[in-house]
C-alpha cells in the first residue's frame, strides 16, 4: 500500500467536480485501506479516497470522505496518499500513469511485496520528485486505530517525521531506517513467524480432531507451552547474533528425534505432514552437519541458499 500526504481533497459527484485540500488520500480501499479511511475520518481528518471499483468507496463518502474519479485526482488532492493495494503490481498500474503529480509529495507504499520490488519503487518515486516511505501493517484491519497497532515505516525520514502525527492515528509508528526495504524485511520475518506458529497449531488440531478430541480442550496447554517457548526468543536471538558453541541438553539430535515422531505418528493418524516434514529435515540435515549436540540457533546457516 502507498501513502501521499499532500494536503488536498477531491469532492466530486456525479453532476459537478469540486476540488478542495485534504489531509490525505488512500488509494486501494479493500479491507486494509478501507480501515484506514475509517480511522483517519473517525480522527477528523479530511480524507479523499479511490478505488479502482467504484462502489468500494461509498461507505467511506457516507462517513465524510471525498471521492476522486480517478486515482491522478486522488493524488492531487493531498500531499500524502495512502495506496492500499493486493501487490506490487498493481501498485504500478494504479500510481504510474500519474507519475507527473508526484513532484513534491510524499508516497507511502504498505503494500507486501519483496525487498527487490520495494527498492524498484523506492527509486521510481524519487525520480518521480516524491518522498518515499515503504511499510508494513503489523495487524488485521479491525486493530487499526487501536493500542494493539503498529505499523513499519522505512525510507524518507524527512516524510516521515513530516507524517507522523498522521500515522499515530493508524497505530504506532516504528521507523526502521532510511532503507525503505528494511520494513519490508521486518514485515516478511514477523509475517514468517506467525504464519509458522499459526501453522504448527493448525497441524496440532488436525492431530487432535483424528482422536475426536475437541481443539479447545487442548488449546489452553498449547498457549502455555507456546508462551514458555516465546520467552526463550530473546536468549536464542542472542546466540544467533554471537555464534557461541552451546551445550544445551535439549538439543538439535533430541528435536530431530521428536520431528521424527511427529511426522510418523501423523501419518499413522491419517494427517498430512507435508508441513512439519521441512522441520524435520532441517533438523535432520543439522545432525548430519555436526550441529546434533547444538541449539536450534545453529541451524539458522542450514537456511541459505
Amino acid at each position: 500500500m502507498c501513502i501521499y500526504f499532500i494536503g488536498n481533497t477531491l469532492a466530486i459527484n456525479d453532476h459537478e467536480q469540486e476540488t478542495t485540500m485534504s489531509n490525505i488520500s488512500i488509494l486501494g480501499l479493500g479491507a486494509m485501506g478501507s480501515a484506514l479511511a475509517k480511522a483517519l475520518l473517525d480522527n477528523g481528518m479530511q480524507v479523499t479516497v479511490w478505488n479502482r471499483s467504484a462502489e468500494k468507496a461509498l461507505p467511506l463518502v457516507e462517513r465524510g470522505a471525498i471521492h476522486a474519479a480517478n486515482a491522478t485526482e486522488a493524488l492531487q488532492a493531498s500531499p500524502v496518499t495512502i495506496i492500499s493495494a493486493l501487490d506490487y503490481q498493481a501498485v504500478e498500474e494504479i500510481v504510474q500513469p500519474s507519475s507527473g503529480t508526484l513532484v513534491g509529495r510524499t508516497l507511502i507504499n504498505l503494500t507486501n511485496g519483496t525487498l527487490s520490488q520495494v527498492r524498484a519503487m523506492a527509486a521510481w518515486a524519487r525520480q518521480c520528485g516524491a518522498e518515499y516511505l515503504d511499510g508494513g501493517v503489523m495487524v488485521t484491519p479491525d486493530l487499526i486505530g487501536t493500542e494493539q497497532a503498529f505499523v513499519l515505516y522505512g525510507g524518507s525520514q524527512k516524510a516521515f517525521d513530516a507524517s507522523e502525527d498522521l500515522l499515530t492515528i493508524l497505530g504506532k509508528p516504528v521507523y526502521v531506517g532510511a532503507d525503505p526495504a528494511m520494513a519490508q524485511l521486518f514485515d516478511l520475518a514477523m509475517l514468517s513467524a506467525m504464519f509458522g506458529m499459526f501453522g504448527g497449531y493448525l497441524h496440532a488440531a488436525a492431530l487432535l480432531e483424528s482422536e475426536q478430541v475437541p481443539a479447545r480442550e487442548v488449546t489452553p496447554m498449547i498457549m502455555s507451552l507456546l508462551q514458555a517457548m516465546v520467552g526463550l526468543l530473546p536468549h536464542i536471538a542472542e546466540e544467533i547474533d554471537t555464534k557461541p558453541n552451546l551445550q544445551p541438553d535439549s538439543n538439535n539430535a533430541m528435536m530431530a528425534v521428536a520431528l521424527k515422531n511427529v511426522v510418523e505418528g501423523s501419518i499413522e493418524q491419517g494427517i498430512e505432514p507435508s508441513l512439519l516434514e521441512p522441520i524435520r529435515a532441517l533438523f535432520a540435515r543439522g545432525v548430519a552437519n555436526g550441529l546434533g549436540a547444538r541449539d536450534i540457533a545453529a541451524l539458522v546457516p542450514l537456511f541459505k541458499v
